[in-house]
């Protein structure tokens, strides 16, 4: 009775400091990524991006720390959302209105772009990998990567022209053309 009244103290304990931890993680990762909201609106639409930036800091981004054909969560800490309040076309896909994830698998010549109606948590598991669940997959589209001359130390999510949404990180830029 004396040792399944100390493993279960020793397990309680644990899974304390565990979830005390992971919360300590998430805070202190957001101060090195801060977080950032892109929006787009046109009459009664609008369309939002909610992320955290992370930065190059010297480091080879994409086929590195980004690894090539590996789900990211297109930023760093929870995923990346996107959220629109009518429906739109996700370059050739229709996506009803709402919230959600967004992610990316890059290769160094194109991007799977992925939306995902589950949004977890966190962006990755304790192994470090993507946590998204792919039966949640609402579009996967592929489009190309451009080289641009000028690095971006920060990853930064924005929207051009009449509706486009694009990613810069490194020497990489990505567009999605959206239409409403």
């Amino acid at each position: 009775m004396k040792l399944l009244k100390w493993s279960v103290v020793t397990l309680l304990v644990l899974g304390i400091t565990g979830y005390f931890t992971f919360e300590y993680l998430m805070v202190f990762t957001k101060s090195k990524s801060p977080e950032d909201t892109v929006v787009y609106t046109s009459g009664d639409f609008e369309m939002k991006v909610n992320y955290s930036r992370p930065s190059m800091k010297n480091r080879q981004i994409f086929g590195d720390l980004v690894p090539f054909g590996e789900v990211w969560r297109m930023g760093a800490n929870e995923p990346t959302t996107l959220e629109f309040n009518k429906k739109i076309l996700f370059d050739d896909v229709e996506v009803g209105a709402g919230t959600y994830s967004l992610w990316a698998i890059p290769e160094a010549s194109q991007w799977t772009i992925i939306l995902n109606s589950e949004i977890p948590r966190w962006g990755i598991d304790f192994s470090g990998k993507a946590s998204r669940n792919q039966k949640y997959d609402v579009a996967l589209i592929n489009v190309p990567t451009n080289t641009i001359s000028q690095a971006v130390e920060q990853f930064t999510i924005q929207f051009e022209y009449h509706v486009n949404l694009v990613f810069l990180w490194e020497n990489t830029r990505v567009m999605v053309p959206i239409i409403y």
